[in-house]
């Protein structure tokens, strides 16, 4: 989804006005962000102009749709469940073989109540927090702040057949596995740093929402352990408070494991949990100089340790330092923790049910989603009316499939696939076949937002036109109808912004002008796509654009899509073998900086936008935004690695292991 202008040398002569090459037979680039399918041929007439691949970041094709471990299962009816029954429940059938697909080739939830005020023991103040410059701080969160909750998967209150199919076959009870974690939370005497340990487990395992209002108490109980002399006491309370909301100083919390000159106590290296919890705590970083070093510090020791560490535990610490906490997808970390949870010698089984029966209740979903959307494209006939594009539904769905969890959002991830779907098709129309006078006439027809308007254009044009036209105005009913919003005028503007985009890079194409590093990623995060889709998110969670919200959520889009942008155009020399200057931020970088180390230098603005989009998030300042929006962007900017993830031989294992895991 994510385009990249690709421009001439220095000193060649401008190509055509007409985007057409001389050889019908000219192939396009391969695809670079992921390649799971031979390249496409264009038609005669074709040509290339940008790197496709750059910007494919929603592309996988799908496997056949008549592929047996992907048929729709049997729809049995539906029926309401009880209150107490809303809860997911499933045992984990036999996963069907890695579908062919997975090979590397060249070529509206109405808003929520907000969450009730920290629980404070009787006739105590609220804690409060130590500040150096004598400001003294609430732990409890301001009003406002995250004022969303997560909701339950079956928010809705519906069991599907299939949920209910496999409940009938195991003897499983997820109303007893629920209390049995509740009374596990609630048991006492527990030492605190136990209980803020089940809470992570819940959290690593993505069932931490059936427990919200136990997991308040905990925090409220347990919020005294940041002052705690024990390195993995303070830094995982430290950690959970902040991903709740609460204000903390990292550099306050962690300045009594350090010597004078500012560095980590040797000592603390003998702490394995402690050290893994300071590591996973560092990339939480707001801009605090502790959690620099703590990085680098608990790194180092991990990397050195693990050849002394029992096998079960080696793997785990390995594994998190190459998946780190908080940038990585917990939906993809989570089978891993669940697999370290299960070799360790005390074990909650009803812990583990209970996430294995959260990762089929998912499976079964995903599947049903990408059915649906498989059905929408067939009978749409974009595949065979603009045949040189790509046809790669399963990727376009891996997005929003892992952007916005939870059950209860299952139309939202369906339509979000189609406006992916609608920027990949764009995209290649002009990369691959339109000339200059054709792409002039298909972005005015935009800002006009009529159909009569491209009429003049080529039936291809008039088709992505029109099924964009439909997918767009079909979304604004939708939030219409569901929140009383009309969000048509926005989303008009933000597709018109992403025309431009692209018009500018052919601009700079046809000129044979290069443009400044700086000039080309302001441009770049607009074509990634990513504001575009974010944006239609956004309305679709019930959220209208005011006064207080508008510079926060465009500083939430803007930081994702600087992500995104910069992983995909560092990611993309590793995967394509082009002539000419390659229109990325690396080589636009090169050039102004000849002796300069490009790569190092992008993944340094690449933790610096993490460190905003933290901020954003974690700050404890008051926003309008809901819990979900904000944890959809954070998990945006975490798909982002996944996507653009190469090992050395150019495939994607991270991406190929997570979508066999989530959906075969």
């Amino acid at each position: 989804m994510s385009p990249r202008c690709r421009l001439p040398p220095r000193g060649s002569q401008p190509p055509r006005a007409s985007c057409r090459p001389a050889s019908p037979g000219q192939a396009r680039p391969g695809p670079r962000a992921l390649p799971l399918r031979p390249p496409a041929t264009p038609a005669p007439g074709a040509c290339r102009r940008l790197s496709s691949a750059r910007h494919a970041a929603f592309a996988p094709p799908p496997p056949d749709i008549d592929d047996p471990a992907l048929q729709e299962p049997r729809r049995l009816p539906v029926r309401r469940l009880s209150a107490a029954a809303l809860r997911r429940l499933a045992a984990d059938p036999p996963c069907p073989a890695r579908p062919e697909f997975l090979r590397r080739s060249r070529a509206g939830a109405a808003p929520r109540a907000a969450p009730p005020a920290a629980v404070h023991r009787p006739c105590r103040p609220p804690r409060q927090i130590w500040r150096p410059q004598g400001r003294i701080r609430s732990l409890q969160p301001p009003p406002g702040v995250f004022p969303q909750r997560r909701p339950p998967s079956l928010h809705s209150g519906e069991l599907s057949g299939e949920v209910r199919r496999h409940l009938a076959r195991v003897d499983f009870s997820l109303e007893e596995s629920l209390a049995n974690v509740q009374a596990l939370l609630h048991q006492y005497p527990m030492s605190r740093r136990d209980m803020l340990t089940t809470v992570d487990h819940l959290k690593r395992l993505c069932i931490d929402h059936y427990f919200q209002d136990e997991i308040d108490s905990v925090m409220d109980a347990c919020v005294d352990l940041v002052h705690s002399d024990d390195l993995l006491d303070a830094t995982l309370s430290l950690r959970l408070m902040r991903e709740a909301g609460y204000y903390v100083s990292a550099d306050d919390v962690l300045r009594k494991f350090t010597n004078d000159n500012g560095d980590f106590n040797h000592g603390l290296t003998k702490d394995i949990r402690g050290m893994l919890s300071l590591q996973d705590m560092s990339y939480l970083n707001m801009g605090e100089p502790s959690l620099y070093k703590a990085n680098e510090f608990s790194g180092k020791h991990l990397r050195l340790a693990i050849k002394y560490l029992e096998p079960s535990l080696a793997r785990y610490v390995r594994r998190s330092l190459d998946h780190p906490y908080h940038v990585s997808l917990m939906q993809y970390k989570a089978r891993h923790h669940l697999s370290y949870l299960q070799s360790l010698p005390t074990r909650n089984t009803s812990i583990e049910n209970l996430a294995l029966a959260e990762f089929q209740i998912k499976k079964l979903q995903h599947q049903r989603e990408i059915q649906e959307v498989k059905r929408w494209w067939k009978d749409l006939g974009l595949a065979k009316e603009i045949p040189f594009a790509r046809d790669q539904v399963l990727k376009w769905f891996m997005w929003p499939m892992t952007v916005l969890e939870g059950l209860s959002f299952s139309r939202y991830r369906i339509e979000i696939t189609k406006i992916v779907s609608m920027v990949y098709i764009v995209d290649d129309i002009f990369d691959l076949v339109a000339t200059q006078n054709e792409l002039s006439l298909f972005n005015e027809a935009i800002k006009m937002w009529d159909p009569a308007a491209v009429d003049s254009l080529p039936s291809y044009m008039i088709s992505c036109y029109r099924a964009l036209y439909t997918v767009t105005n079909d979304i604004a009913a939708m939030v219409r109808k569901e929140h009383g919003l009309n969000p048509i005028t926005h989303l008009k503007q933000a597709w018109a912004a992403l025309f431009d985009g692209f018009m500018i890079e052919g601009k700079w194409l046809y000129t044979n002008q290069a443009p400044t590093s700086e000039d080309y990623l302001r441009n770049g995060i607009v074509t990634s796509g990513a504001p575009l889709v974010l944006l239609h998110l956004f309305f679709l969670l019930g959220h209208d654009l005011t006064e207080g919200n508008n510079d926060h959520m465009l500083r939430i889009i803007s930081c994702t899509a600087k992500i995104m942008r910069l992983w995909d155009d560092m990611g993309s020399a590793k995967d394509e073998s082009q002539e000419g200057l390659d229109g990325s931020y690396k080589e636009l970088y090169h050039r102004e900086n000849p002796h300069g180390d490009a790569e190092k230098h992008m993944l340094e603005m690449i933790a610096s936008e993490w460190q905003d989009l933290n901020r954003e998030c974690f700050s404890g300042t008051k926003s309008t935004l809901s819990h979900t929006f904000i944890g959809a962007s954070l998990n945006f900017a975490r798909m982002v690695r996944v996507m653009y993830g190469y090992d050395d031989e150019q495939r994607l294992p991270i991406l190929e292991d997570y979508t066999r895991m989530l959906l075969f």
